[in-house]
């Protein structure tokens, strides 16, 4: 185990009718909030009336700007970063999935930066301040509720990046799993994908003698695997709903990784399909870790063979390694497919036309396995 150093500052706000206290929290941060949010689902639902309505009896003024998409746009962010300058505002508000809880954070960091907020996403800036954020969830997936990254999409150039920092913590998380009761199917299945990726990123990892952490990924990836078939089936059970809302916000506070190298290739991987096909994070990366882990996993094999067996239920007494590692893969590939979610290339009408210019922008990555240009290039291939 390596040395580390934990903290998360988020105050959760969990369980039925908590959005009713997003009035009296936002006034802890500040006067006039940036209300930020996605489509109208929030409007059809009325969480926006119920808002709006908390925000007046607190006493805190408001601006407001929707709009925001998945694969967060760096123009809308732009946009938002002149309002929040011309209004007067100290304090961002979230109300939506991952996408509009990282544009809020590439917002509060853009504010106080006279430079490009891009600047941040290519470490040409370190931020050395931030508006504060807090958020209400209504899509259970990404934990950007809880954590330290943010990914934005800069829709000029094409790319999407993923960055970390200590100023992207939000004051608070509001978490009510009936505000999700209404996501489309796919939402649904491309958010427990995304959760269950993210103890993938920290599981898999070079790090020795880590026993504790490894047991922590692999209740978890166990727990959300045996949720979200029935989740699918009975979308408005609260308490299905309630158990992947926290799992999705716990497996992504940063705990899981701590003493441990987290991985991330997959994740990289993943965000240029995004950028260039407008692909949703999760069906993206239900393609791409199948196709990673076959290609890293024979130089990795008692990892792998120790997710087989823990996680995947595998008989070990299967007398081929190699066999019993594809068995694991093929039983999360089922799992994929039972969610609703492609596992190859073919299953979304992708072939490899972009895989060199994709591949330009993942090299060298990974932490478990060191992944170069040419790796990734061969990883798409795997997919197809």
């Amino acid at each position: 185990m390596i040395n580390f150093s934990y903290q998360n500052a988020t105050r959760i706000v969990f369980g039925k009718d908590t959005e009713s206290q997003v009035g009296a929290l936002t006034a802890q941060m500040g006067k006039k909030v940036l209300l930020h949010y996605g489509g109208g689902s929030i409007k059809k639902s009325g969480l926006y009336d119920r808002v709006i309505a908390s925000l007046n009896e607190a006493g805190v003024a408001f601006v407001e700007l929707g709009g925001v998409k998945p694969n967060p746009r760096m123009s809308l962010v732009n946009e938002a970063i002149e309002l929040c300058r011309k209004e007067g505002v100290d304090c961002i508000l979230a109300v939506g999935g991952g996408s509009v809880i990282d544009a809020a954070k590439a917002i509060a960091v853009g504010v106080p930066y006279e430079g490009s907020v891009w600047d941040v996403w290519t470490m040409k800036h370190k931020p050395t301040s931030a508006l504060p954020v807090g958020s209400i969830l209504t899509i259970p997936a990404a934990g950007s509720e809880t954590s330290l990254a943010a990914v934005l999409y800069n829709d000029t150039e094409g790319v999407k990046l993923n960055v970390f920092s200590p100023h992207f913590s939000p004051k608070f998380a509001i978490l009510n799993p009936e505000l999700s009761y209404t996501l489309p199917a796919d939402q649904t299945a491309n958010g427990i994908c995304d959760m269950l990726a993210h103890v993938h990123e920290r599981y898999f990892s070079p790090t020795q003698n880590v026993d504790f952490s490894d047991r922590l990924c692999e209740a978890s990836m166990r727990s959300i695997m045996n949720l979200g078939p029935t989740l699918m089936d009975y979308p408005t059970c609260y308490e299905t709903r309630a158990n992947i809302m926290w799992a999705g916000c716990v497996v992504h506070m940063g705990l899981f990784g701590q003493g441990r190298q987290e991985d991330w290739a997959c994740h990289r991987l993943t965000h240029q399909l995004s950028a260039i096909y407008d692909m949703a994070h999760g069906a993206a990366l239900s393609i791409m870790i199948p196709a990673w882990m076959k290609f890293v996993y024979k130089d990795h094999m008692n990892l792998f063979l120790q997710f087989a067996q823990r996680v995947m239920d595998v008989d070990l007494q299967m007398s081929d390694p190699d066999a019993v590692v594809l068995e694991a893969i093929r039983r999360l590939e089922e799992f994929y497919k039972r969610i609703g979610l492609p596992t190859r290339f073919s299953d979304v009408g992708i072939d490899d036309t972009h895989f060199k210019f994709m591949a330009e922008f993942t090299g060298p990555i990974g932490n478990l396995h060191k992944i170069s240009v040419e790796d990734s290039i061969e990883i798409y291939k795997l997919a197809l």
